[in-house]
C-alpha cells in the first residue's frame, strides 16, 4: 500500500467514525480554539510526516473542536447536512481534482454542468435556456446576478460599464425590502451600488407591493434593480411575487430574487404556491448547500438572459481554450474553483423529482412540529407564521429567551441560535438538514423545555 492509499484509508475510517457519532454526540463543540491549537501544534516541523500520520493528527487534534453541524439536531443557522450520494461525489471530485472551466479542459464536469444546470430549472420551474453558474455559496450567486443585471441595465443606458467603468455614467438605484439578507447589500457593495433604497415589509418581512410602486416612482426613471426574497431568514416569509414583478416591470426595472433556501419550495406540489409569480424575475440566487444539502461551496446563480450573464462574467485569455457555445467560466467570477456540479448532479440524480419535493415538504413538517411543541410551553410564543422552514419564538422577555438559548447551548442536545427580530430577543430555528427525523425533534423540544423549566 503506497503512501497515498493508506492516507485516504485512514481519513475514510475517521469520516465513518465521525457521521457514525452524530446520532449521539453533543452537537455544540467540546473544546476550545486555543486547545485545539495546541493538540495541532505551534512549531512548523522541520522534518517530513508520513500522510496517513498527518491524517491521524489533523482528525484526533480536531474532532473535540469539531460542532456537529451535520447533526439532525442543528438548528442554528440555515445550514443543511450532506444528503449521501452528495457526499460521496465530493470526494471523487477532490480525487478527479478537475480544471472546471472549460469545456476543453474537462468534458465531463462541462456535461455535468450542463446537465445539472438544465434539471434544476426543470425543477425550480425557471425559465428553459436560462444561464446557471455554479458559484461559492449564496452571497457570490447574489453578486454575480446583480453583476449582470447592473452591467446589462447601463448597457441599455447606452454606457459600456466593462469598458468605462461605474464613473461618469448613469446612476444604478437597489430597491429592496426592509428584511432582505445582508448578503443582498454585501452584494451591492462590491459591485459600487451602494446601499439599497428600502421598502416597507410587513411584520412576516414580505414587501408591501404599494410601497414598492412609491419608491419606484419616486426615484424617478432610470436604471433600476428590484431585488425581492423568496424565504425570509427570521420568518421564511416570501414576497408576494405576482404584484412585485408586475411593479417592477411597470417601471422597466431588473427584477432579482435572492431564494437561498427558500427557492427550493418551488420543487414541492404542496409548497410551490409560495413561490408563484417568481419564475417572471430576470434572475434567481440559492444555495445548494441548504435546502438541497450538497457539501458547502455551492451557490446557484441563475439568469434569464445568459447574454447577460456573460457578458458580465466572461473572461478571455489567450491560453485558454474556449468553446464556441460558451464555457462555465462565462457564468462564474472564478477561475479556481471545484467541481460543484458533481455533487449538484448526484443529489439530484439519487433523489429525483418525488425524493426533492419529500425533502422540502419533510423539513417543513418538522418546522410546523417544533412551532407546535414551543406554543405548548409556558411563557413561549412563536412569532412568525410557519410557512416554510423557519420557527422564530420568545419566552416572555428579551432576558428570559437569552436565558433559555444559553441552557439550551449547554445542555448540548441541539444547537439553537438566538437573533433579534423586531427589536426584541427571539429563539430563531432553521430545520435544514436531510437526516433530521421525528426523534430528533422531540428531542429538541425536550432540551428546550428543560431549557425553560423553572425560569
Amino acid at each position: 500500500m503506497d503512501a497515498r492509499e493508506a492516507a485516504l484509508r485512514r481519513a475514510h475510517e475517521h469520516a465513518v467514525r465521525w457521521l457514525a457519532s452524530l446520532s449521539d454526540r453533543p452537537v455544540p463543540a467540546r473544546a476550545s480554539v486555543d486547545e485545539i491549537v495546541r493538540a495541532l501544534g505551534t512549531e512548523l516541523p522541520d522534518a517530513p510526516s508520513t500522510p496517513a500520520d498527518v491524517v491521524d493528527l489533523l482528525a484526533t487534534a480536531c474532532e473535540p473542536g469539531l460542532t456537529a453541524f451535520p447533526s439532525g439536531r442543528f438548528y442554528g443557522f440555515v445550514v443543511g447536512g450532506t444528503e449521501p450520494a452528495a457526499l460521496a461525489a465530493d470526494w471523487l471530485v477532490s480525487a478527479w481534482d478537475q480544471n472546471s472551466v472549460m469545456r476543453a479542459a474537462s468534458p465531463a464536469y462541462a456535461a455535468a454542468e450542463e446537465v445539472a444546470g438544465t434539471w434544476l430549472l426543470d425543477l425550480l420551474g425557471l425559465p428553459d435556456g436560462s444561464a446557471v453558474g455554479f458559484t461559492t455559496g449564496a452571497t457570490m450567486a447574489n453578486f454575480t446576478c446583480l453583476a449582470a443585471a447592473r452591467d446589462e441595465l447601463l448597457r441599455r443606458a447606452g454606457w459600456n460599464v466593462a469598458r468605462d467603468g461605474l464613473a461618469g455614467g448613469p446612476p444604478v438605484r437597489a430597491v429592496a425590502g426592509e428584511g432582505r439578507h445582508m448578503a443582498v447589500d454585501l452584494g451591492l457593495r462590491y459591485l459600487g451600488l451602494g446601499a439599497p433604497v428600502l421598502v416597507k415589509a410587513d411584520d412576516q418581512g414580505r414587501m408591501e407591493p404599494a410601497a414598492l410602486r412609491e419608491a419606484l416612482a419616486a426615484g424617478g426613471q432610470g436604471p433600476t434593480i428590484v431585488v425581492l426574497q423568496a424565504g425570509d431568514i427570521h420568518s421564511g416569509a416570501f414576497d408576494p411575487f405576482a404584484e412585485t414583478v408586475r411593479a417592477a416591470r411597470e417601471a422597466d426595472a431588473w427584477v432579482h430574487v435572492d431564494g437561498a433556501f427558500g427557492l427550493w419550495a418551488a420543487a414541492s406540489p404542496r409548497h410551490a404556491h409560495l413561490t408563484a409569480g417568481c419564475a417572471s424575475a430576470d434572475s434567481w440566487a440559492t444555495d445548494a448547500h441548504k435546502t438541497l444539502n450538497v457539501p458547502y461551496d455551492c451557490g446557484l446563480a441563475v439568469v434569464r438572459d445568459p447574454s447577460a450573464l456573460r457578458a458580465a462574467m466572461g473572461q478571455r485569455g489567450d491560453y485558454l481554450i474556449q468553446h464556441e457555445h460558451g464555457d462555465p467560466v462565462d457564468k462564474v467570477p472564478e477561475l479556481s474553483r471545484r467541481g460543484r456540479a458533481f455533487t449538484v448532479w448526484a443529489v439530484l440524480r439519487s433523489l429525483g423529482r418525488s425524493g426533492v419535493a419529500d425533502l422540502v415538504d419533510r423539513l417543513c413538517r418538522h418546522a410546523r412540529a417544533f412551532a407546535d411543541g414551543i406554543a405548548a410551553i409556558d411563557g413561549a410564543r412563536v412569532l412568525n407564521e410557519v410557512v416554510f422552514t423557519q420557527v422564530c419564538a420568545e419566552f416572555g422577555d428579551d432576558e428570559r429567551t437569552e436565558r433559555v438559548l444559553t441552557r439550551l447551548l449547554d445542555d448540548g442536545t441541539a444547537w439553537i441560535s438566538g437573533s433579534t427580530w423586531h427589536g426584541r430577543r427571539v429563539m430563531r430555528i432553521s430545520v435544514s438538514n436531510w437526516s433530521t427525523t421525528e426523534d430528533d425533534v422531540t428531542r429538541a423540544l425536550d432540551s428546550i423545555r428543560r431549557a425553560a423549566a423553572g425560569l
